[in-house]
Formats: structure tokens, C-alpha cells, sequence
């Protein structure tokens, strides 16, 4: 739509309405960027009206192009820079601009690289084109370079710009210097594998030896079309039982409408990222050992008291006691393995896993306010838990299986218990298999994710998008 709008002199109402744009969306998609079109250019328009010259649309990439008279020593003849986003200069040339468009809000957390990078290749980048598979070159002659540069994040929830960049092209380059060229360096010498959602692209998946290859792991049958590999989690699966189009539209689209998350998750958040952080800590220190927080990021003052004492709760259970120098801790380690019969790359991402006696231990924590109901099973109540089980049973991450074991830890403000399972034992594994598959069967075939409304509609980041919940049409 902004293409149709920015280079090809469509009217707002006409790039809109124009069905081609949105032929292949899915309605919720379809009406989240009607919004977002509009919000892009509100943010457009609050830029210049904010003193910024005006800029007009760029159509061509613009891409660092470094090109050695022989190949170096990784056998490369050129490197290329590029950077997403949309492309704006001045008339004149003088001044360009990189827009970085994020889902709700301009993000705040971008790294000096990243901006860094971003503001090197609008300084000194040149039009350029690529083929599927081939190099860039060139595609025009005696474009002038600019004299100042700037990137500029925007958020397509609110259409607020943030400046994140504003020099010119010297400082540009000295930031790049500074910053981003030892990234680029790292990103190009690094060879350790760590398998992720990523591998659905990878040429290499199939022979890739850190990512395990467990044939129906999610229990269902092969697609009965050919579709692009996907990746998959838990968390994905538990979305798409309540509704596949919520699911569709926050986990493969990314879409949220920005609402703010009721206090039980921010705790939950909250808790989860200080007992993180202090488990990564060197040298080891037990979490009793340490004091207590004063604050915890995202809550407030008078939400403070039940977070502090379901940390204090952890100290009986916190895995560090008593682990040896010799043992592996692994916080909020990625774990990922292939099925091939799905072909989809399944992912989990423990609260954390460590050794002992030379065997894994995957540990994940909850909080909760109440008690668990014992009338049902916590592999069904924590389906992650089924997913931990199969893996392990099939040997991921590795160590002695006969010494694997998954743990869940249950933080309330009193009374929390952690409680053991063995990946091992055949009814474990029964119940696991029959949980994941259960997950997984509507998942597997799905092609159109159509609404399930219901109570779960009142706290639904797409609601106000989907015609099934009283959302737009």
C-alpha cells in the first residue's frame, strides 16, 4: 500500500481499497494495515511539521558495495551493507532518511550498532539492485553523497517518529567505526551454531549437526499440501487452541494492538527476568546469598511486595545451591530440534537448564496466585512440560538420559514446591506424546486461521481488528 502510495502515485483512498494489495491477507491482517498505513503517514506528516525538511520517497535500495580486486582470505570478492526500512532524501540530495517501521511503538532498545549500521549505509550507499541469488550493482551513475543522514524509528501502532539518528556523514562514519564494524566482523568470522526459529531458511538444515532430527515428534502426519517450513512452540500451539486467527496474527505476523498486560504477567515477567539475570551472574552465588530486589522493571510500587516474596520462595529451590564449578547452567538457553515428517522445526526456550552428576535438568518456573487444581495432570496444565519430556526422552540437549529429569518450580507468596518428572518413564512419555499431539493436529493443516470467539476475546491484542469479535469488516 505505501509502495502504491509513495512511488506510484496512488491515492491514499485508492491504495486502501485496492483488493490486489491485500489479495492474500488474512482479514485481520487486512485491516491492521489499513490502520497502519495511515498511521505511517501521520507519522510522516509530524516529522516534517516538526521543523525536518521535506523529503520525498526514494524507490531504489541504497547498499554499501565494497568490492576487492581478488578474493581476501574468506574468499570473498564484495561485501554489501544493507539496511530495512523505507527510504526518503531531500531534493537536492543533501539529506537522506532511513524509516524503521516497528508493529506499536518506535522501538527504544536498539543497539548503538544496529543504528549505527543503519546510518552508514544512507551515508554511503549507492542505488543498487540484486536478482534472486546474485550480487548487487549498480544501477545508476554520479549520485550525489549526502551531507547528512539521519534514522528514524516509527511505530505503526501510535504513528509517533523517534529520532534515533541525526548526524552528518563524518560523524556517521565515526559512529560506524566505533560501533558497528567489529560487529560486522564478528557476524562475518562466527561459526558456532545455535539452531532457532531461523533454521525454516537454512540450506543447511538437513545436515546441520546441532539440530536434532526427531521424526514425529509433534505427532501428526505430513501437511497434505507442500508449504513453506515452519517453526513452532508450545506457547504458538496454546494460542492457536483458544483461536487460530489470534494465533496467525501475534505469532506469525506479529501484530499486537499494544495493550498493557494485567499485573499476574508483568509479575510473572518481572520474577522470571531477575532470577535470570542473577543465574547468569559470575562468579556463582546461590540466590540466597544476594539480597533481596528493592524494584523490579514494569511494576509498581504496590506490586512490589508479592513479587519480592515469591523470590524470596525460589531461595529453597534455587538450583545453584550446591552445582560445582564443573556443572553447565544455561539460563533461557534455546532449545530446537526438526521434525521431518511435520517439517517444522519445534522450539523451546527453558526458564533454564544445568547439569548434575552428568545428566540435563530442565527447569521451568511459574508463578501463581493460587494453587494448582490437583483433579489435572501439569503436563496438561503446563504443556511445555509434555514438549521437555519428549525431547529429553530423545536424548536433547544430550548428557547421561538415565540422569535427565525436567523440574517445575511453582512460586506463590507461601507454600511453593517444585515438582519432578522423568522424561524416561514410559507413562510419562505416553501422556506427553498425546498432549503435543493433541497441540499440534488443527496446527499441522491449517491454511485460512479462522476466529473462535469467546471469553478469550476480552483480552485479545487483535480484537479490535477481527470482524468475529465486533471489530472492523
Amino acid at each position: 500500500m505505501l509502495d502504491a502510495i509513495e512511488h506510484h502515485g496512488s491515492s491514499v483512498q485508492d491504495a486502501l481499497t485496492d483488493a490486489r494489495h491485500t489479495r492474500n491477507c488474512h482479514p485481520v491482517h487486512r485491516a491492521w494495515a489499513r490502520d497502519a498505513v495511515q498511521a505511517y503517514l501521520a507519522a510522516r506528516a509530524r516529522h516534517e511539521a516538526g521543523g525536518y525538511p521535506a523529503t520525498r520517497p526514494v524507490r531504489a535500495e541504497w547498499v554499501g558495495l565494497d568490492r576487492l580486486r581478488k578474493p581476501d582470505a574468506r574468499g570473498i570478492v564484495q561485501y554489501e551493507r544493507t539496511a530495512w526500512g523505507r527510504r526518503y532524501a531531500t531534493e537536492d540530495g543533501m539529506v537522506r532518511e532511513i524509516w524503521i517501521p516497528s508493529i506499536g511503538t518506535a522501538k527504544e532498545d536498539r543497539s548503538e550498532a544496529e543504528i549505527a549500521a543503519a546510518a552508514a549505509v544512507a551515508a554511503t550507499g549507492v542505488p543498487a539492485r540484486a536478482g534472486f541469488g546474485e550480487p548487487y550493482r549498480k544501477i545508476e551513475t554520479g549520485v550525489l553523497t549526502p551531507q547528512r543522514v539521519r534514522v528514524v524509528g516509527v511505530g505503526l501502532g501510535d504513528g509517533e517518529p523517534r529520532v534515533l539518528a541525526d548526524w552528518d556523514v563524518d560523524e556517521a562514519a565515526r559512529e560506524f567505526d566505533e560501533h558497528a564494524k567489529a560487529r560486522y566482523a564478528s557476524v562475518l568470522d562466527g561459526g558456532e551454531l545455535r539452531p532457532g526459529s531461523g533454521c525454516t531458511t537454512c540450506e543447511g538444515l538437513l545436515g546441520c549437526t546441532a539440530l536434532p532430527v526427531l521424526p514425529g515428534l509433534l505427532g501428526v502426519p505430513a501437511s497434505r499440501r507442500p508449504r513453506k517450513r515452519r517453526s513452532v512452540s508450545i506457547s504458538d500451539l496454546r494460542i492457536y487452541k483458544a483461536c487460530p486467527a489470534r494465533f496467525h496474527a501475534t505469532r506469525t505476523l506479529y501484530i499486537k494492538d499494544g495493550r498493557a498486560e494485567n499485573e499476574a504477567i508483568r509479575r510473572g515477567r518481572a520474577v522470571d527476568a531477575w532470577l535470570t539475570d542473577r543465574h547468569r551472574q559470575r562468579p556463582r552465588v546461590p540466590c540466597r546469598n544476594v539480597p533481596l530486589p528493592t524494584e523490579l522493571p514494569g511494576l509498581a510500587e504496590d506490586e512490589m511486595e508479592t513479587a519480592v516474596r515469591m523470590i524470596r520462595e525460589h531461595h529453597a529451590f534455587c538450583p545453584l545451591d550446591g552445582l560445582t564449578d564443573g556443572d553447565d547452567i544455561r539460563p533461557q538457553w534455546r532449545v530446537a530440534a526438526y521434525d521431518p515428517a511435520a517439517d517444522t522445526v519445534i522450539i523451546a526456550d527453558p526458564d533454564l537448564l544445568y547439569t548434575e552428576s552428568g545428566g540435563w535438568v530442565w527447569r521451568e518456573t511459574k508463578t501463581a496466585s493460587r494453587r494448582t487444581w490437583e483433579g489435572r495432570s501439569l503436563l496438561h496444565t503446563y504443556p511445555q512440560l509434555a514438549l521437555a519430556v519428549l525431547l529429553m526422552a530423545s536424548g536433547v540437549p544430550g548428557g547421561d538420559p538415565r540422569r535427565a529429569r525436567i523440574e517445575l518450580e511453582i512460586l506463590r507468596e507461601d507454600g511453593s514446591v517444585c515438582e519432578e518428572f522423568d522424561p524416561l518413564d514410559p507413562a510419562t512419555r505416553d501422556e506427553a506424546s498425546d498432549i503435543v499431539a493433541r497441540l499440534a493436529a488443527g496446527w499441522a493443516d491449517d491454511e485460512t486461521y479462522l476466529p473462535h470467539p469467546g471469553d478469550h476475546c476480552s483480552d485479545c491484542e487483535v480484537r479490535r481488528w477481527c470482524s468475529a469479535s465486533g471489530g472492523p469488516r
